[in-house]
């Protein structure tokens, strides 16, 4: 039998070249690593992106939220997509307009076309990253070979984001930040040229869109990181202020009464019934939001304070990842014995205990106990609660919901990063202001003629002031950093009340990890 006939015998939707499960596992996780690896890659290029495109400070947060938003809020409906219309046709389409959107943002030559771009890669990212997971399974039969898939699948959800940081160091030290966006175009490309050669497509599935409760849940969220954001540069009473704060008012309580009312909602309010799953969204938001900001102003502080070059920074900040994944190995292990809830409790108390530690931070505190010292301490306590939130948020829930409130967790780590990260950004404005007003007659009386011009120029205050100015915004962000998580411990303590005899049932759930 020729090949022709072999081509015209073949089912559609199926492979083109079969039997290669190292190359489809290959492309599904080329994916994955590319979309986890864009949250984290753009924190070391921000200070030169800052220069280089006039953000502010809070205006630069907007490089990271854009895509955070739009990623944790269209996830499950990137999900059901692939469901409805077949996974390897959503996962290609996802692929591509990540790709153009990568093109767009190193393209991009006013923050206005660099957020567009960074919103769009979100998007596309909201449209490949669940589909490349559901690709496992329409891949990969039960058994052995699945189980491996998703073992590599989960540690390179879990290392992206180091990967990230080292990538971006490199990418903007050797040649500049715009690389950062460029260097998805050769993967972005290889990857919607190699599924449709190696994945199977899946059977479709009649259902229907949510769209409305999409949408009004992704520009309610926006609209409140937004009135946060502005509050920060324009104040309280500030009209746009107030005004993007009653759009998310009405924004969210539409998607309240979309949810309640659609025959197959994006978001069943039901999954909120449990109080082991509704704490653990909760334990999520809080870390979601801790750790966006912890990256954002550690950043900014090793760059413009210590003076340390783009890839230096990204080798810096390799220690909490590698924390994150020896903890989340200790934790696996050790849950069956213990049980969840001790490690929640744990987890979020040495997370809370790395942000106070955070909140001392001066311009003179160096690497090792303003950066590596906190920053390793997080990760232990985030590495320990990220596995077992897994875990909880899929507790005594029906097979059929199981995706909705794996996927849900991973949406709520997203969004709950962009909220706190605008509410972080928030506090660090106002306190940089007063400061530097503190800072200002100090400057007047000491500084250079040269100083003087400068600041008359950029109404920036040059060092030592302006190090001083930043690191007093940097550790009362951080103060805020800690009520948010301390809200996560008391959640952790008082609410989730999941038991180890619970674990059996649990363990074979088919949850999967956030990323």
């Amino acid at each position: 039998m020729t090949s022709h006939q072999l081509t015209a015998q073949r089912p559609p939707g199926v492979a083109r070249r079969v039997g290669r499960p190292g190359i489809a596992l290959a492309v599904i996780v080329a994916c994955q690593l590319m979309v986890v690896l864009d949250s984290t890659i753009v924190n070391i290029a921000n200070p030169h992106i800052q220069t280089a495109l006039g953000f502010s400070t809070s205006g630069l947060s907007w490089v990271v939220n854009a895509y955070a938003l739009t990623f944790g809020g269209l996830l499950l409906l990137g999900g059901r997509a692939g469901d409805v219309l077949g996974r390897r046709r959503v996962f290609v389409t996802g692929i591509l307009l990540f790709t153009v959107a990568s093109l767009a943002a190193g393209l991009a030559q006013e923050p206005w076309q660099l957020l567009t771009a960074r919103a769009l890669q979100g998007i596309g990212g909201a449209i490949a990253s669940p589909t490349a997971l559901a690709l496992i399974t329409t891949t990969f039969p039960e058994g052995p070979q699945r189980t491996r898939a998703l073992g590599i699948y989960a540690a390179v959800s879990g290392g992206g984001g180091a990967i990230g940081l080292l990538a971006g160091g490199m990418l903007t030290q050797w040649l500049n930040w715009r690389w950062v966006f460029f260097i998805n175009l050769p993967i972005g490309l290889a990857i919607a040229l190699l599924a449709p050669l190696y994945l199977d497509e899946s059977a479709r599935q009649p259902s229907r869109f949510d769209i409305p409760g999409a949408l009004t849940s992704t520009l309610g969220m926006a609209s409140l990181v937004y009135g946060f954001i502005r509050a920060s540069e324009e104040g309280w009473g500030d009209g746009g202020t107030v005004g993007a704060f009653t759009a998310a008012v009405v924004l969210l309580t539409a998607f309240v009464v979309v949810e309640r009312r659609a025959p197959e909602p994006i978001t069943p309010l039901t999954l909120f019934a449990d109080r082991n799953r509704s704490g653990s969204y909760v334990i999520m938001l809080g870390l979601g939001a801790s750790l966006l900001g912890m990256f954002f102003f550690l950043v900014l502080y090793v760059q413009n304070v210590l003076g340390y070059s783009a890839i230096r920074s990204g080798f810096g900040f390799l220690p909490v990842t590698v924390t994150i994944l020896l903890a989340a190995g200790l934790a696996q292990s050790l849950l069956p014995r213990f049980g969840p809830k001790p490690f929640l409790i744990a987890g979020t108390a040495i997370t809370t205990g790395a942000m106070v530690w955070f909140t001392r931070i001066q311009p003179d505190s160096g690497y090792v106990s303003a950066v590596m010292g906190p920053m390793m301490l997080f990760g232990l306590g985030l590495g320990l609660t990220f596995v077992t939130l897994t875990l909880t948020a899929v507790s005594g829930i029906a097979e059929k919901q199981v995706g909705a409130a794996s996927g849900l967790l991973n949406a709520t780590q997203q969004v709950g990063g962009a909220l706190g990260l605008s509410i972080l950004v928030t506090v660090f404005g106002t306190a940089s202001r007063h400061e530097a007003r503190h800072q200002l007659p100090s400057f007047m009386a000491d500084a250079s003629p040269e100083q003087h011009a400068e600041f008359a120029r950029t109404h920036l205050l040059p060092a030592p002031w302006g190090d001083t100015v930043l690191t007093h915004g940097v550790s009362t962000a951080y103060l805020a950093g800690t009520a948010i998580i301390l809200v996560a411990l008391l959640t952790a303590v008082f609410v989730v009340k999941v038991r180890r005899s619970d674990l059996a049932a649990l363990s074979g759930s088919g949850g999967t990890p956030p990323h």
